[in-house]
């Protein structure tokens, strides 16, 4: 039953994969179209076609290989200064700015002089090239905030989940009380795993954040307002100073660092919080900072991943994960012994976080991604405009093909990460268990 629903996880991973390429892809489809550009080809995936069918003068697609896909546009590339389409010749380099120029003319047709896609305002190829990550934004948003706002967020609530017997300072890395050590204050207050804390010295709180806040700041006699079988109760505790580890701005605890603070000597318990619309919009701004923040710190990650993949060094739970790792924690998700809609939870928030992975990753300024081509449109507009403003000839199309020795390094460089991750995926995975 267990190889069952991994199966069953890995296989909706894959689907819910083929959903998001397509919707990525559907993105640049739409514009392409709307701005009037031909497009032959519509594709998920790479490698051998599995299915095809052409409608109107496009051919829609699924290929074997679910790493992607793309569409075909005529005219990617403006012509060479000759004017030709293609010229051969014995450079290395100029071969590939060749071999790129004459695939976006491969299938011109006539009339399709004025359907190329560089011959468009800079303004509107930006457009086409953004339109694919930016629905990846919206899948990611939609599916983010649709579970914060409906299921919540698994967060610390102000549940007692567990009461301490006696005081223990956290750096001494026990939980057994051993001779001497005072009894704990909840314990002695008579707090109880169940309680629900509704106020602290008669201030409401409603988070564990606050809540912790409060507790930390105090020391000395306070009352623990909680809820219990239906009734309220006020609780007398005496908080005592004690070393406890140290939190970050968002009460996180930073590992190996500890301050001393008040102490009450209870666990809270974990459950699912629903998030109102501004909260929910704030976590994404969080998720989309971390994102960006994971994005710079990937070449440092580098040889952690190497060591996990070969040396047999731990993973770290929070490097970087390809395709074969997120398909196995979506296996994995579908076997925990929790409610489906725990489960869903999991699902969901895992294809969204794919999704703005795929956003912030397809923005870099590099080609052969997204962000390459949005940047050279963005490099036209701001020469052109340049020469007009100072009565200069215009200086023509930017002409991104001999960008594309730069792409292949840059694609060759992906590729390697790819195989490294895809490697460390397989020998040593990261395990949501």
């Amino acid at each position: 039953m267990t190889m069952l629903m991994t199966v069953i996880g890995i296989v909706v991973f894959l689907l819910g994969l083929l959903i998001s390429i397509a919707w990525h892809e559907l993105g640049h489809l739409s514009t392409a179209k709307l701005f009037g550009v031909r497009v032959p080809q519509y594709m998920v995936g790479f490698g051998p076609t599995i299915w095809s069918r052409r409608k109107g003068e496009t051919e829609y697609g699924i290929k074997a290989i679910p790493m992607g896909g793309y569409i075909r546009m005529i005219g990617m590339f403006p012509p060479g200064e000759d004017g030709k389409v293609s010229a051969r010749s014995t450079s290395p380099f100029r071969s590939m700015i060749e071999d790129a120029r004459s695939a976006a003319y491969e299938e011109l047709q006539p009339g399709d002089e004025t359907r190329l896609f560089y011959t468009r305002k800079p303004w509107k190829r930006v457009i086409v090239m953004f339109a694919g990550p930016f629905m990846n934004l919206v899948l990611a948003v939609a599916i983010f905030v649709a579970t914060l706002m409906t299921f919540g967020v698994n967060t610390q609530t102000t549940v007692v989940g567990s009461v301490s017997d006696c005081v223990i300072q956290q750096s001494e890395q026990r939980t057994t009380c051993a001779a001497g050590d005072p009894q704990a204050p909840a314990k002695a207050a008579g707090l109880k795993q169940g309680d629900k804390i509704v106020a602290f010295d008669g201030r409401a709180v409603s988070d564990w954040s606050a809540l912790q806040k409060d507790i930390r700041a105090t020391t000395g006699p306070a009352t623990i307002t909680v809820e219990r079988a239906g009734q309220r109760l006020d609780l007398k505790a005496d908080l005592i100073p004690n070393k406890v580890a140290k939190t970050d701005g968002n009460g996180q605890y930073v590992k190996g660092e500890y301050v001393t603070a008040g102490f009450l000597g209870f666990s809270p318990a974990v459950g699912y919080v629903e998030q109102s619309f501004g909260q929910s919009v704030e976590r994404m701004g969080d998720m989309m900072q971390s994102g960006v923040q994971a994005l710079i710190d990937l070449p440092s990650r580098v040889p952690a991943l190497w060591d996990a993949a070969f040396n047999g060094a731990e993973r770290e739970q929070d490097g970087p994960m390809g395709i074969i790792g997120a398909a196995r924690v979506s296996g994995e998700i579908f076997t925990l012994d929790v409610p489906p809609t725990h489960t869903l939870v999991f699902f969901l928030n895992l294809l969204a976080g794919f999704n703005l992975s795929l956003f912030l990753f397809n923005m870099l300024p590099l080609l052969p991604l997204d962000g390459g081509h949005i940047a050279g449109a963005l490099w036209e507009s701001v020469r052109r405009t340049f020469a007009r403003v100072f009565r200069r000839p215009d200086p023509g199309p930017f002409d991104v093909a001999k960008l594309m020795p730069v792409a292949y390094v840059v694609a060759g460089v992906f590729v390697c990460f790819t195989l490294l991750v895809m490697i460390a995926d397989v020998v040593n995975p990261i395990k949501i268990t």
